[in-house]
């Protein structure tokens, strides 16, 4: 899935950028900021389809990074401090070495803003470049490569809700919170419907909306209260399951009764099953394939011809330039190194030094998320549109030095 979604995510970036320097860019304009109202009464919201995607559609893939994050904590790389040291150091050095090449370069004034912008990984991305190579990557680092993404998310999200909040009305924040709190009450009171938790989460999202804290941070709180346990009886499902079998088996091919008990089956696995795992793996193909995508179609568009000059000798381009394409990789390499050497953390068995440095150089695609922070820290304007440039291009160049790396035999042959 995530080759698959990364190529349709590259397929609306192409569009975007197409339509943005085409003789229709009007037209991309236009669709974007027209504007879309949602709800009733005093609950109706208008927004222009931009925001929609950036402040609504995107609060959905921040409640899935926030699934991945409960289940990486719970029983993931996460769990236990011993398997989470390595990620949890190597990430760290990820975000502080791409921001100090960042403030190097474009430190003051309204570029300063921006700093956050190269701390980011886009794990969609990253995992799909590492799917397409193969056997040629060792399970361990691409397990490693995900624990990085996901801890790198937690302090990206940290920095959005921290430096990217200006006036709040406290009132929305109480009715969103207290959202957030209703569905934990849910957790704990033991129900298990996803339908319950999704209307609580439209109502803790109007009111994080309303406050004037980025809605996305809705999401990621509100992934924290979903149920990752279910309530099963194991030898009480077993037994059902052997009786359900045991029927299936003497009953006519195609009968009503071949029908009905494939149709108990499902509900008992489904019962079975966490209501986590059950939304993680209902909302996945969404996010990949419409959200994503959505959100590149419409934020991807720049006009390359106006501003890919000035971008050249930016300081703020050359600084997201530098932090994703130095700084990440160098960041990464070297606190695994120094964690292995202080015997902090444990080395990955069967990845060699440059494939660890390929690695880093994969988490140097920023993409989704430096978009994302992009917009936060520049709103409209030139800025942005030379921001864009630069983490198209260091994203770019980010993934194929990391397929390089990770795809040569010297690496590989180290590795062995």
């Amino acid at each position: 899935m995530e080759a698959a979604g990364g190529i349709v995510l590259l397929g609306c970036t192409l569009v975007a950028l197409v339509w943005a320097n085409s003789p229709w860019k009007d037209s991309y304009v236009q669709i974007l900021t027209t504007k879309v109202s949602i709800g009733f009464g005093k609950f109706l919201l208008t927004q222009n389809r931009h925001h929609w995607i950036n402040d609504g559609l995107m609060s959905l893939f921040f409640f899935l990074v926030g699934l991945e994050i409960k289940r990486e904590i719970l029983v993931g790389e996460l769990s236990s401090l011993r398997r989470a040291a390595l990620p949890i150091v190597a990430a760290v050095g990820g975000i502080i070495v791409p921001a100090l090449c960042y403030f190097f370069l474009a430190r003051g004034g309204d570029s300063g803003k921006g700093w956050a912008i190269p701390i980011s990984t886009d794990i969609a991305f990253a995992l799909g470049v590492l799917t397409v190579l193969g056997a040629r990557v060792p399970i361990a680092l691409k397990v490693f490569v995900t624990a990085l993404a996901i801890v790198d998310d937690i302090l990206a999200v940290i920095v959005i809700a921290v430096l990217y909040t200006s006036e709040i009305n406290h009132l929305s924040l109480m009715i969103g919170l207290a959202c957030i709190s209703l569905s934990l009450i849910a957790n704990m009171l033991g129900i298990r419907k996803p339908a319950i938790y999704a209307i609580i989460g439209i109502s803790a999202w109007w009111g994080v909306f309303n406050s004037g804290v980025h809605a996305t941070i809705a999401g990621i709180l509100l992934a924290f209260t979903i149920p990752a346990r279910t309530e099963l009886d194991k030898p009480q499902f077993l037994e059902q399951g052997r009786v359900l079998l045991d029927q299936l088996q003497v009953a006519s091919p195609n009968s009503s009764d071949e029908h009905a008990i494939i149709h108990t089956l499902q509900e008992k696995l489904v019962q079975a099953d966490s209501p986590l795992h059950r939304i993680e793996h209902g909302l996945q193909p969404w996010i990949s394939f419409l959200v994503v995508p959505l959100f590149a179609l419409a934020n991807a568009g720049v006009n390359v011809s106006a501003y890919f000059a000035p971008a050249i000798k930016h300081p703020v381009s050359l600084g997201i330039a530098l932090g994703l394409v130095i700084g990440k990789p160098v960041g990464i390499w070297l606190c695994s190194v120094l964690a292995v050497k202080s015997r902090l953390a444990l080395p990955l068995a069967g990845v060699s030094s440059q494939q660890m440095l390929g690695c880093g150089c994969l988490c140097g695609i920023g993409f989704t998320m430096s978009l994302f922070v992009a917009g936060l820290a520049f709103g409209e304007g030139e800025l942005l549109a030379i921001s864009k440039i630069a983490i198209l291009c260091a994203s770019f160049v980010s993934a194929v030095l990391g397929s390089v790396l990770l795809s040569s035999k010297s690496a590989v042959n180290e590795a062995q």
